[in-house]
């Protein structure tokens, strides 16, 4: 049952299952810990975490390495890498989906070098999801020349063949460091088919960049994809505006109303109690 709430979007049920099981007197397993941990790490709530890692010392299953991966992950969803990483060194036996969990944590968090020093150090063989974490870190850190190299080195040394997520990186490795040509080039040479996803990219870095030139062609890129946001309408409209090409908002603009191309309405959300 907790599965199935977890599999279906419901994490928040999944979690209240554990609770239904301890009240009625049925013990958890090494299994329940793990994804009842999964659930918290997918509505990032780090007291429930807490308190499932609790019951996990307090039954014994502390050293299994599932349970210990699972909460990992939460921990570093959660944003707390400090509880994350007591349980990766407190962890006797790693396997490779903790070292995954470590590292992207690490990355994503921004401790990009401590996610780095992880990999140097690991002990068994990289995957796909850690060149994500790898390359991640590179790009947060702007470390453009180490990007390549891992990437070179995926491929070479691991005969991993990158994927979109893998390219997004590198794209967002380039963008940021203004780069944005070698960014467009890349994603033109990608032997898989880009998402819209790397042309918007391409396209927040041009007006950060002033380029409006592969603005442009970046943005008729984006329509073979996709029909016209309103968000990336925009983006190109304010390059074209700072570039002073007044002829090319105008016309942008006639497109946008002859799509009938509206502003979409803000959301957000919260979470309360």
């Amino acid at each position: 049952m907790a599965a199935g709430c977890l599999h279906c979007g419901e994490p928040a049920k999944a979690i209240g299952i554990l609770n239904h099981m301890m009240l009625d007197g049925v013990m958890p397993n090494s299994y329940t810990f793990a994804t009842v941990a999964n659930a918290c790490a997918s509505l990032t709530d780090l007291d429930e975490g807490r308190k499932v890692h609790g019951y996990v010392i307090k039954l014994g299953d502390d050293s299994d390495v599932g349970v210990n991966n699972a909460l990992i992950d939460m921990y570093a969803k959660c944003g707390d890498l400090k509880l994350a990483r007591q349980v990766f060194d407190s962890m006797s036996i790693r396997d490779l989906t903790c070292w995954n969990a470590m590292i992207v944590g690490l990355s994503v968090h921004g401790q990009s070098l401590d996610a780095l020093r992880l990999f140097d150090s690991m002990k068994v063989e990289p995957d796909h999801i850690t060149f994500v974490g790898v390359l991640t870190a590179c790009s947060r850190s702007g470390l453009v020349y180490e990007g390549r190299s891992y990437f070179n080195s995926m491929t070479e040394d691991y005969k991993i063949v990158p994927g979109v997520k893998h390219y997004g990186c590198m794209i967002d490795m380039l963008c940021r460091h203004g780069k944005v040509h070698e960014a467009y080039q890349m994603i033109k040479d990608m032997p898989i088919k880009a998402n819209s996803v790397l042309w918007k990219m391409v396209m927040a870095a041009c007006r950060v960049h002033g380029r409006s030139d592969l603005a442009s062609k970046a943005f008729r890129e984006l329509q073979q994809l996709m029909p016209i946001d309103d968000g990336d309408a925009i983006t190109v409209s304010n390059v074209y505006t700072e570039a002073e090409r007044w002829d090319d908002v105008e016309h942008l603009r006639r497109k946008v109303i002859g799509c009938n191309v509206s502003k979409h309405a803000a959301w957000s959300q919260v979470h309360v109690r």
